[in-house]
């Protein structure tokens, strides 16, 4: 009979010897195949997970498309002025043909609700491989929808409700991207040859979102506008070379958003007016000086971007039952002084995803019951589209007078933008897929809208 002693002894000595021989491999065969990258070495903190294979290490794809003669441009997120606001001399139309509006041509994409951006005839776009496990930075000519170029660079990520969501800038002759895992990258306009990019997990201990990143990049004179949060609260950097000009200080770590930057002016000042994890922040434009915080607005998964209404007035909104608020800044001796005028419950008006819109003295927004709604700066709802008329998540701008407005399912509608009334003009189905969730694009009458695999060119001027 086999003694007890034996049975447990035999085992222990056997893993124990495998233990060491694993341990053996991996001191001769792993630590010392794979260089030491240390901290600084490069400039740069160490690497994180999420910078392996980043835009540095890209390719360039270059294809027979061309770009359009056609000059007018759509080149950042929300349009010219980031106010989502056409400021085209095209006219519209007010009634749709029987078969709905012609279609110019239509492509397939990676899951996401990534926008598109136009400028000098080329459409822009980051999209997501998924074959090749690869961010796509793609460029296509705005007539027919052929690719120019892509540049691809290596990054494994899942599906998180898609994966692409923001919108390129365009401007100086570049394009600039802000990718699902925080990755900053410029390249240049008509070649998409590379010129800089930033981790901004690596580089400033950003936190990556809850569904990947939705802040859609500024370019304002000559200088990119990021909001990393983490070490800085916001960045400028030259937009040709990407050297940092300011850093805005952030001693309370608030973190990203999926919020975009909003550019405004109070008081002679300049400043930028970010939505933080913490709350919301004042940056002066030419110092990275924070001029003025609150914590009266604050949610990490805050999507919609603070709307001026002009005379010191911000307007802020959000899904989840966080609902809205006004907020008023004043002077008061050399300090801004940021007070709340007023905030409303979700039901009365909230913005669950697209940015409330404002014009003409007005706010036209999309609330979490799917109702679009005129509110006037007072608080005051004008009017309701009616449970017979909702929109979902869907974008929208004005245009030509018109509230061009998209619903979950692909539906275009024409609505007057009029604070007397609701007044719909037209419909009709340009998508045929679902969650047509990404912000649109408009140049010289040409529409430009996807659902989540499929983006399409549809031409909505009038004869």
């Amino acid at each position: 009979m086999q003694q007890p002693w034996i049975r447990w002894t035999l085992p222990c000595l056997l893993a124990a010897a495998g233990v060491a021989l694993f341990s053996v491999w991996i001191y001769r065969y792993v630590a010392f195949s794979v260089p030491l990258r240390l901290a600084g070495a490069d400039n740069r903190p160490a690497a994180s997970a999420a910078s392996v294979g980043g835009p540095e290490n890209g390719t360039l794809e270059t294809f027979d498309g061309k770009a359009s003669e056609i000059a007018e441009s759509w080149p950042f997120f929300r349009g010219p002025n980031y106010d989502g606001i056409y400021a085209g001399k095209t006219p519209l139309l007010s009634e749709f043909p029987a078969a709905g509006p012609a279609k110019l041509w239509q492509l397939q994409l990676g899951e996401g609700y990534a926008g598109a951006a136009v400028a000098q005839g080329r459409v822009y776009i980051i999209d997501y491989d998924m074959k090749k496990q690869a961010d796509a930075i793609r460029c296509f000519g705005l007539d027919d929808g052929k690719e120019i170029w892509r540049y691809s660079y290596p990054l494994k990520i899942k599906r998180n409700h898609g994966m692409s969501r923001t919108v390129p800038a365009v401007a100086d002759g570049i394009v600039v991207t802000m990718g699902p895992k925080c990755h900053v990258t410029c390249l240049k306009a008509d070649t998409g040859e590379y010129l800089w990019s930033m981790d901004l997990i690596r580089d400033y201990d950003t936190k990556e979102p809850l569904w990947y990143a939705g802040q859609c990049p500024r370019i304002d004179n000559g200088r990119v506008i990021i909001s990393p949060g983490g070490k800085a609260l916001m960045v400028a950097v030259e937009a040709l070379t990407g050297k940092v000009i300011w850093q805005a200080d952030n001693p309370d770590k608030w973190q990203m958003t999926h919020s975009s930057i909003l550019s405004t002016q109070f008081s002679g000042k300049k400043m930028y007016v970010y939505c933080a994890s913490g709350g919301v922040a004042g940056i002066e434009q030419e110092t990275g000086k924070v001029l003025w915080k609150t914590d009266q607005w604050k949610m990490t998964t805050n999507v919609p971007t603070p709307v001026d209404v002009g005379d010191g007035k911000i307007f802020f909104s959000a899904g989840y039952n966080k609902g809205s608020m006004m907020l008023q800044l004043e002077q008061e001796g050399e300090t801004i002084v940021p007070k709340v005028l007023f905030t409303h419950k979700a039901s009365v008006f909230g913005a669950d995803q697209q940015t409330p819109i404002y014009y003409k003295g007005y706010i036209y927004g999309v609330r979490p019951d799917k109702q679009l709604v005129c509110m006037d700066l007072d608080g005051k709802i004008i009017w309701t589209s009616g449970s017979a008329n909702k929109y979902g998540l869907g974008p929208y701008m004005i245009a030509d007078e018109k509230i061009v407005i998209l619903d979950d399912d692909g539906l275009l509608s024409m609505i007057e933008a009029r604070p007397d009334q609701f007044s719909l003009l037209t419909q009709a189905k340009v998508l045929e897929g679902h969650e047509c969730w990404g912000p649109m694009a408009l140049v010289q009458g040409r529409l430009i809208v996807r659902d989540l695999t499929t983006m399409v060119c549809v031409d909505i001027a009038a004869p």
